[in-house]
């Protein structure tokens, strides 16, 4: 089937299902699906499984709710996105620079770019870790031949992709098989799980319905051990904050900033318009939500069936660098001077084997464990060499596939920044194949770089400090596009008016409200060496809300 005949195929669906209930007009969406996968690809990656893992160690079932509501408001103004995009026809970087402010325009690419570029980076860890630990444990498997491989594949099938016709097809065709695989592969761990009996079903349904009391307070499996720890104060806080690191890694990773420039560009590079909008919507619930859902949720479950509340799968001494910052411990040391290391070694190591059992059973509940260790706590239901084949080829799966993504949406950035200005002839200013494999090739090539900046034990945990920098830039995209949806000058007969605006507005707004609160917890503290990041990136998002709003409101008044 060609192009042509490919989305006349669309227009008729869509014809054809106008008119029926929103049952009808889901089912009939759903034999069309496209650019949602795209999405579902690239979300499920090494932060997902990181934060899915860790929601999982720190609160078992409790926060089983936090990543399908991060996505719910990420699909909210992602459907936002694309109500924009396809009312207007417009390359949505020259509608930002040219209604609102270029100011936000190319904070959005340059933030887009960055964020390409540091994500791919756990992609690679990931997928050499699974490759490593999982697929080939027990045998040296090179790094830099996974890595090399690795990147050849995401060129090779961005190649397809940029190539139209039939290479685009298949390109279709293995990110839906590489996302199924990924959900298919976690989903069998949870079966593996609940065949032995070990799932307690009440505790995982409830676990859907939000409890926000874990912001402020412990997990209810942790009290009795912090009554009766060296410092219950410290300790209270220091599960707390891990929850919350948690679930605002949970909301930087559902959706980054980068996704919110890949649908746009998709949608256009389809050739999709105004009647597409509601097919657009349908689309991400299935190729996005539905994914994502599945998997997160297999993993947390597993995660939690097999870690929370457990220490016995850990090492001796795999928490000793944990329990070194416990204050009974620092205050051992605290006369002894610090260029006596081995003194303060041999102090550190007493105080922490005078600590309580509580302290080391606490350590121990909140150490972070990687896809290996899920893996080998399987073992005694499937046998070991199922259970790290399973867990391998799922997280290979969800490396392999962001890292594609993230090479793809680099593309589309760099076509967009070399194309030429204007928002005019949409399709032609995304067809130049040049500036698209240079951002194919500058977002894979910093895959190789994570060998050098990463030496942790745990490779999946690079996710998270990456998710926290995807995470704080969310604000600027939602913002940005919060606006669009309520200009006249914009969107013109077709912004959303009455009740339909009154209920866009109530959720972009909530989905905004939580993204730069998450934004904040993320950076407001956070420093590299003496200068203040955090403060300046806040700072700078303060900006662009303030710019961004008088922009919108002269605008719009001229108009």
């Amino acid at each position: 089937m060609s192009d042509k005949d490919q989305y006349q195929r669309e227009l008729d669906v869509i014809d054809e299902v106008k008119d029926k209930s929103p049952v009808g007009k889901f089912f009939g969406y759903a034999r069309i699906s496209g650019p949602g996968w795209l999405q579902g690809a690239i979300t499920l990656g090494g932060g997902s499984l990181a934060g899915a893992l860790y929601l999982g160690v720190v609160s078992g079932y409790d926060l089983l709710w936090v990543q399908p509501l991060a996505m719910i408001c990420g699909i909210i103004m992602l459907s936002a996105i694309a109500y924009v995009t396809l009312s207007t026809g417009e390359r949505p970087l020259g509608a930002i620079n040219k209604h609102l402010n270029p100011l936000l325009g190319w904070s959005w690419v340059v933030a887009t770019v960055m964020a390409n570029i540091v994500w791919v980076m756990p992609q690679f860890a990931l997928g050499t870790a699974a490759v490593q630990q999982n697929l080939f444990s027990g045998m040296e498997v090179n790094k830099w031949l996974i890595i090399s491989v690795l990147f050849a594949i995401g060129m090779f099938v961005n190649y397809l992709y940029e190539s139209g016709g039939g290479g685009a097809k298949l390109f279709d065709k293995i990110i839906k098989v590489m996302v199924a695989i990924i959900v298919l592969s976690f989903m069998a761990v949870v079966v593996s799980l609940a065949s032995s009996g070990q799932l307690p079903w009440g505790e995982i349904f409830s676990g859907y319905l939000p409890n926000f009391s874990l912001v402020n307070s412990p997990s209810a499996t942790f009290s009795s051990l912090i009554e009766n720890s060296s410092d219950s104060t410290w300790w209270d806080k220091k599960i707390i904050a891990s929850q919350k690191s948690v679930i605002f890694a949970a909301f930087g990773t559902a959706v980054g900033i980068n996704m919110t420039f890949l649908l746009p560009y998709t949608l256009l590079k389809k050739k999709w318009g105004p009647k597409h909008r509601g097919l657009s919507i349908t689309d991400l619930s299935i190729g996005l939500f539905v994914p994502f859902f599945l998997a997160t949720s297999c993993v947390v479950i597993a995660a939690a069936s097999s870690f929370h509340g457990k220490t016995d799968d850990l090492e001796a001494g795999a928490t000793d660098g944990f329990l070194a910052g416990v204050p009974i411990v620092q205050q051992a040391i605290q006369d002894i001077p610090a260029e006596n290391e081995a003194a303060r070694a041999v102090a550190t190591q007493a105080a922490i084997a005078a600590l309580p059992e509580a302290d080391r059973q606490l350590a121990g509940m909140l150490h972070k464990r990687d896809a290996k260790s899920l893996a080998v706590t399987l073992a005694p239901f499937t046998g070991n060499v199922v259970a790290q084949k399973i867990f391998g080829i799922g997280v290979l799966g969800m490396a392999v596939s962001t890292i594609i993504i993230l090479m793809l949406i680099n593309g589309l950035a760099f076509q967009e920044l070399f194309a030429g200005r204007g928002t005019a002839n949409a399709a032609k200013a995304l067809s130049n194949k040049t500036p698209y494999f240079i951002g194919c090739t500058v977002s894979g090539l910093a895959g190789f770089a994570f060998p050098k900046l990463w030496t942790g034990k745990s490779l999946a945990a690079l996710a998270v400090p990456t998710s926290v920098i995807g995470g704080s830039m969310l604000p600027i995209a939602y913002f940005t596009f919060l606006l669009l949806m309520n200009s006249k000058k914009v969107l013109g007969d077709k912004r959303p008016e009455g009740r339909a605006r009154i209920i866009w507005n109530v959720l972009m707004i909530f989905s905004t409200t939580m993204a730069t609160v998450g934004s904040y917890w993320a950076t407001a503290h956070k420093k590299f060496g003496d200068f203040e990041a955090g403060k300046w990136g806040m700072g700078f998002l303060a900006l662009l809300f303030v710019v961004g709003t008088v922009s919108f409101v002269i605008k719009e008044k001229k108009a």
